[in-house]
């Protein structure tokens, strides 16, 4: 019969550590939090000194029944929920749900499902964290508080089913003021030039572009300017001034953390951040090797950590020394830099084994599981080798007073290359010149082309760009990335198209009525500077009760104050200036579920009803018609003409009236 009762978050796992541990001891899962704060109600008592009310979850009856007669028969009970703050109050909420105070109780944390690494961390076992506990707690009391306080609020402006949320709000406002910057870029107009020159006696041209006069850079802004510099450089001879040749490193990348593994995922294989986590959770918690039976492939998916085991960094050594040779062994094993935020706990997200390649796997993992862990694989091979090093050639170009530059690389000694090339680096342009110019040397103009260009608006939001965007600004944790991109997709407050974000009307007006009511909760600097208090929760510096009880009397107000002032807003229908085709009666504004639409004001009598197009006073390019706002069936604006369908002018960024 089992003495010991180890208790895991995931049934996934229990197969997994099961095998690891022996008839000994008997392992179970919690299948998650077992306890949280009531759905129906705010959950925390105000008056007394904002303690949250917790209840057992709907359905982890059972759970709990059943973990309930594994403990009597146990010696020592072990939490082994996940090596975080989540985890660590998931194990708290297991100790109070299931009595444990006078049994024997240690938690343990692995940052890999390996044989080794479960063992080890017996070996560690200690108390629970409780510093760790109240940044949880800290957290989840916050969110609780804004989303219960806010929504109702929505609900009331605006429609139904709508949520706030202490991230959520400002990732939707970072998407907002990209919108809004993107709609009041205005382009401007820069040429370039380019000369094709050709060495006496060579046929392979050098392709030089224009730089500047007079030794300084210069961007000719119109046509005429660009024509000016080509009439004067068109009869000039093109001398080789100086020819430098130099050397120089791409740095090898750090391994991945869980920020960078959604952007490059997102990159290179097309992945949501969803399926980024719910694939690396199951290469975590383990997948069935052929022939070695479950098996967690990878370390823990949450992190923000570049730091790497000792351990790690020796085997990895060790692999590319025999696999790729001497000289692609970085030679010092070093760790490099990382984050010094509360996830540094842990390790960077790695193989659990080096020596288990992509291919090894490849039959017993799924066609996505395989790529997401070649890519960690990769990127973690990478991060151990050398750098790489490139030869680059330099070339200036008098041609009377104008200068022109020629360059090219070449790929010395490929180092990390060999393995990882990340995904926006594929394309890289560039290679050696056949034959390198001289100095002095007199190069023969065979074509002298220039071409129009517009500067470009900052480029929308992506999944993987709105993760690096949250992550530089202190907002949110490894954890937090996903669900908050997915809830505002599923509020459709923003859709997704062709991996681009963009907001919907829905959006734009939660967005607006976020930041007239509760402009902190949509301030940048304010939602940083929380997760900042909450690493000092975890660390046991900051007090998490102080957090909630200077947080909650500010929400509180702004939130008495918005519904004062809300009940003064009324929504007046606006007359459209159009009339009934039906009746000939005015026609006005209504506001709906979807937005804006027109309806008949003799309503009941007539019930006509039709699209409301906002004009922007453009008229149509082909027709001369008016030019108004339109949205695509998921919500994105873009600006067509009003008679459409017999006219099909549409552009998506918004003409200018010249």
């Amino acid at each position: 019969m089992a003495k010991y009762l180890v208790i895991v978050e995931s049934p996934a796992k229990v197969k997994t550590i099961k095998k690891f541990l022996g008839a000994n001891y008997e392992v179970a899962a919690s299948n998650g939090h077992v306890r949280d704060l009531p759905k129906s109600r705010l959950g925390i008592d105000v008056d007394n000194d904002y303690e949250p009310k917790y209840i057992t979850i709907r359905g982890k009856g059972d759970i709990l029944a059943s973990l309930r007669k594994e403990v009597k028969k146990a010696e020592k009970i072990y939490l082994a929920t996940d090596p975080d703050r989540e985890g660590e109050a998931i194990s708290w909420h297991l100790y109070i749900a299931l009595k444990l105070e006078n049994k024997k109780v240690y938690r343990i944390t692995f940052n890999e499902i390996t044989k080794n690494a479960v063992k080890e961390s017996l070996k560690k076992a200690r108390e629970i964290n409780m510093d760790l506990v109240d940044a949880q707690q800290t957290r989840r009391c916050l969110d609780r508080m804004v989303g219960y306080r806010i929504s109702p609020l929505l609900w009331a402006k605006i429609k139904r089913g709508l949520s706030a949320g202490r991230v959520q709000s400002v990732a939707l406002r970072i998407i907002c003021d990209r919108e809004e910057e993107i709609e009041a870029f205005v382009p401007e107009e820069y040429w370039t030039l380019e000369a094709t020159l050709t060495i006496p006696g060579e046929k392979k041209p050098v392709l030089a572009k224009y730089y500047g006069h007079d030794n300084k850079k210069t961007v000719p802004a119109s046509k005429e300017e660009a024509d000016r510099i080509q009439k004067e450089v068109a009869d000039a001879k093109f001398v080789v001034r100086e020819v430098k040749k130099s050397e120089r490193t791409k740095k090898a990348p750090l391994p991945f953390t869980t920020s960078t593994l959604q952007q490059e995922a997102s990159k290179a294989l097309n992945f949501s951040t969803q399926k980024t986590m719910r694939l690396a959770q199951q290469l975590y918690e383990g997948v069935d090797i052929n022939g070695n039976g479950t098996v967690g492939v990878i370390t823990y998916l949450r992190t923000d950590s570049t730091r790497i085991s000792q351990e790690a960094a020796v085997l990895a050594g060790a692999y590319i020394r025999q696999s790729y040779g001497l000289e692609y062994a970085r030679s010092e094993e070093e760790l490099r830099g990382g984050s010094k935020r509360s996830q540094d706990a842990h390790e960077a997200i790695r193989p659990t084994d080096i020596t288990r390649t992509p291919i090894q796997l490849k039959e017993s993992l799924s066609r996505d599981q395989y790529r997401l862990y070649q890519l960690i694989w990769k990127r973690f091979v990478a991060s151990r080798m050398t750098d790489a090093l490139y030869e680059t050639t330099s070339v200036k170009i008098e041609a009377g007073k104008h200068l022109f530059t020629a360059s090219a690389s070449r790929l010395k000694f490929e180092g990390f290359c060999s393995v990882y090339v990340q995904a926006e680096e594929e394309k890289e342009a560039g290679g050696a010149m056949k034959k390198v110019p001289k100095q002095g040397e007199v190069l023969l103009l065979q074509e002298l082309s220039q071409k129009q260009h517009f500067t470009q608006p900052a480029p929308h939001y992506t999944e993987a760009s709105l993760v690096k965007a949250l992550e530089e600004l202190g907002i949110g944790r490894p954890s937090t990335y996903a669900p908050t991109i997915t809830t505002i997709l599923a509020r459709r407050y923003i859709v997704k198209e062709n991996k681009n974000l963009y907001v919907t009307e829905l959006g734009e007006v939660v967005n607006q009525m976020m930041k007239e009511a509760f402009p902190s909760i949509v301030d940048v600097n304010f939602t940083a500077n929380l997760e900042t208090l909450l690493d000092g929760v975890e660390e046991g510096t900051v007090n998490w009760k102080t957090i909630i009880s200077n947080f909650y009397p500010d929400l509180e107000e702004a939130v008495r104050k918005a519904e004062r002032e809300l009940e003064e807003v009324e929504i007046r229908d606006e007359p459209s200036g159009e009339n009934c085709e039906a009746c000939g009666r005015p026609m006005l504004i209504k506001y709906g579920p979807h937005g804006k639409f027109q309806a008949c004001s003799g309503f009941p009598e007539c019930r006509n009803t039709k699209p409301y197009f906002e004009k922007i006073g453009v008229s149509c390019p082909k027709c001369g018609k008016d030019v108004v706002v339109k949205k695509t069936r998921k919500g994105r604006r873009y600006y067509g003409c009003v008679d459409n369908p017999e006219c099909d002018y549409m552009v998506w960024q918004k003409p200018s009236k010249s």
